[in-house]
Formats: C-alpha cells, structure tokens, sequence
C-alpha cells in the first residue's frame, strides 16, 4: 500500500479548483447554473434521479407537474417548456432551466432536430418523477 503524504493531500484538495496561475493540469470547473430552492424533499433520506431524454421533432410530453423542482440541462436541440400562467421557455443547447414544483406543464420539440436533455431531480426516495395533470376545456 503507498503512503500518503501531507503534500498529496493538501494537493488532492486543489482538484476541480480552476487557479489562474495554471495554465493546465488542473480540472476546470465552468458553472454552468446556480439556483437557491427551499423546495427540496425536507426528510431525513433523499433520491438523486439522473435522467436522459430525446424529444423528436413534434414530440410533446403529456401534462404533468413534478413535486420538486427538475433541473433541465439541454445538449441539443431546443426544448420548449409551457408551464401554466407563464410564457413559454425554450432552452437551448448548453442552457438550464429549472422546472418549478406544482405547477403544471408540458414540454416539447418545436424544432427540426432531436431535442436531448438531462433532467437531475431531486426527490423524496420512491416518489413519482412527474404527476399527470388532466387537461381542462
């Protein structure tokens, strides 16, 4: 087994931090969204749901709320949010968007091109990833 020194670890400590004084060798971190949420599951034990989504040009989701909020991350493609009372959000390639928690909603791909996403939901362990919401005429 190798012995760790107090150097190594003090070094262990730099990983992800972005120091201008390197150049490289160092892992640089970009933020990419920073959001403060009181509506996170307030229990003793949490899920952390990592999802990946294509939307083909047309699709629409069916209408639905989330009880957390869901964080969406889009690599390609636009996908379009109506969220009930609001004005409809596109997000694009590279773009967040967090999904507020009850209320109702649907997503789309208006565009020409898959629209692909990652969805990270934070929630209480076994609860539904979405609520389906009936439409109203």
């Amino acid at each position: 087994m190798e012995k760790t020194t107090v150097q190594t670890m003090i070094a262990a400590l730099d990983v992800g931090v972005t120091r201008s004084a390197k150049a490289q060798g160092m892992a640089k971190l970009t933020p990419l969204h920073r959001e403060v949420l009181s509506t996170l599951p307030q229990g003793t034990m949490q899920e952390v749901r990592v999802l990946h989504a294509v939307l083909q040009p047309g699709d629409v989701t069916p209408h639905h709320s989330h009880r957390f909020p869901v964080t969406v991350y889009v690599t390609e493609g636009v996908f379009t949010l109506h969220l009930e009372g609001r004005d409809p959000v596109s997000v694009g390639p590279g773009e967040v968007f967090v999904e507020p928690p009850h209320v109702n909603m649907t997503g789309s791909n208006e565009g020409s091109v898959p629209a692909t996403t990652i969805l990270f939901y934070v929630c209480d362990p076994e609860a539904p990833f979405a609520d389906p919401v009936p439409l109203t005429s």
